[in-house]
C-alpha cells in the first residue's frame, strides 16, 4: 500500500464529508484528486480491503439482532457453516477457539422475523442456537487506527431513537450495503430511493449526530489489512459490576469493542465481551494482560475465544430478508 491508500484506510473511518461531492472533499483535504479517489476506493474494495464507503447502524435501533453462537462437531464445520451462511440476515460468521465455536451475527428488520431466522438455522442445522442480545454497549464503533500506537476508543454515547424517521430504513439499509463509488453518490442514492438529494445528506447527518449510525465513512475489511488474531474475551462477573468493569474495559488501548450481553442460564453465563483486533497472538494478549490487571477485573474468570476463519461479513438487514 503506499501513502494514499493509508491515508483513506486510517482517516476516513468515520467522518466522510457530507457534501454533495464528498470524494472531491477527500482530495481536497489530501492534495489530490477526486478520480483519484475514486479509482483508488474502487481497487481497494475490489481487492477485499475494504467492505464498503457507508455507513454502520446501531444494533436494535431501526432493525433486531443479535450475537449467536453453534456448538459444532468438528467434522461438521463446513458444512453447518454453509447452511447458517444460507440465511440471509446472518451478517457475520466467524469459526472460533471454543466448545461454542461457530459465531454468527444475525439481524433481521423485526424481533419477530429475528426469532424466525434463528429457528430456520436450528432447522437447518440440527443443532442449538445460543443467542445473546446486546443488553449495554460501552463501545460498538470499531474504527480504530491501522497506523501508529494503540489508542483508547471512546466511550458509548445512547442512541436519541426520537430521530428515527418513517423514510429512515431504506436509506439505512442503502448505507449498510454500501454508497456508489461515483462523484455523486448521495444523489445516485437519492435517485435509487426517489429522493432529495439534500433530504439525504440531512437525514445522514441526523442520524450519525443521534448515534443511530455509529460510523459513516470506510469500512475496512480488518483481517485483510494483516490484523488476523482477533480475540474476543468474554467475562464471568455479576451484574452489579458490569458497568464499572465494562467502562474500565473498554478505555484499555487496543480494545476495539467492549459490550454487555445477556445470559442463558445453564448454557453461558459470560455477560461482559470484547474485541481484541491485532496482527499478532503476542499483540493480542498483551492487550489482554492490560485488561486483566485493570482493578475492576483482577481475578475475574474469564475466557479467551480467538477467531481462526471468517465466513462471512456483510452488511446488516434493516430493511427485509432477501436471497
Amino acid at each position: 500500500m503506499d501513502d494514499l491508500d493509508r491515508c483513506l484506510l486510517d482517516d476516513f473511518q468515520r467522518d466522510l464529508p457530507l457534501v454533495p461531492r464528498p470524494f472531491a472533499a477527500i482530495a481536497a483535504r489530501l492534495g489530490r484528486d477526486e478520480a483519484e479517489v475514486i479509482d483508488r476506493l474502487c481497487r481497494l474494495q475490489a481487492a477485499g480491503r475494504i467492505a464498503r464507503v457507508g455507513a454502520t447502524c446501531r444494533p436494535n435501533t431501526a432493525g433486531a439482532s443479535t450475537l449467536a453462537a453453534l456448538r459444532v462437531p468438528p467434522a461438521r464445520i463446513d458444512e453447518v457453516a454453509a447452511l447458517a451462511g444460507a440465511e440471509p440476515g446472518v451478517n457475520h460468521s466467524y469459526l472460533r477457539e471454543d466448545d461454542w465455536n461457530l459465531w454468527l451475527v444475525v439481524t433481521a428488520p423485526d424481533a419477530d422475523a429475528l426469532a424466525a431466522s434463528l429457528a430456520r438455522i436450528e432447522a437447518a442445522t440440527r443443532l442449538q442456537v445460543l443467542s445473546l442480545p446486546l443488553v449495554r454497549a460501552f463501545n460498538i464503533d470499531l474504527g480504530f487506527p491501522l497506523d501508529g500506537p494503540r489508542r483508547s476508543m471512546a466511550l458509548d454515547r445512547p442512541a436519541d431513537l426520537s430521530a428515527l424517521r418513517p423514510g429512515d430504513r431504506p436509506l439505512m439499509q442503502a448505507l449498510s450495503s454500501g454508497l456508489a463509488l461515483v462523484p455523486r453518490p448521495f444523489a445516485a442514492l437519492a435517485e435509487d430511493l426517489a429522493r432529495d438529494e439534500a433530504e439525504i445528506i440531512a437525514r445522514i447527518a441526523a442520524l450519525a449526530r443521534a448515534r443511530i449510525l455509529t460510523r459513516v465513512g470506510v469500512i475496512v475489511r480488518h483481517r485483510a489489512l494483516g490484523w488476523r488474531e482477533n480475540a474476543m474475551v468474554v467475562w464471568h462477573l455479576p451484574d452489579a459490576a458490569i458497568a464499572a468493569a465494562g467502562t474500565a474495559l473498554a478505555r484499555v488501548p487496543g480494545v476495539t469493542l467492549c459490550y454487555q450481553r445477556r445470559r442463558v442460564p445453564g448454557l453461558w453465563d459470560w455477560p461482559l465481551f470484547c474485541m481484541i483486533h491485532a496482527r499478532t497472538r503476542p499483540e493480542a494478549m498483551a492487550v489482554l494482560d492490560r485488561a486483566r490487571a485493570l482493578p475492576e477485573l483482577a481475578g475475574v474468570p474469564h475466557r479467551i475465544l480467538f477467531s481462526t476463519r471468517c465466513f462471512r461479513q456483510r452488511g446488516a438487514i434493516i430493511t427485509e430478508v432477501a436471497a
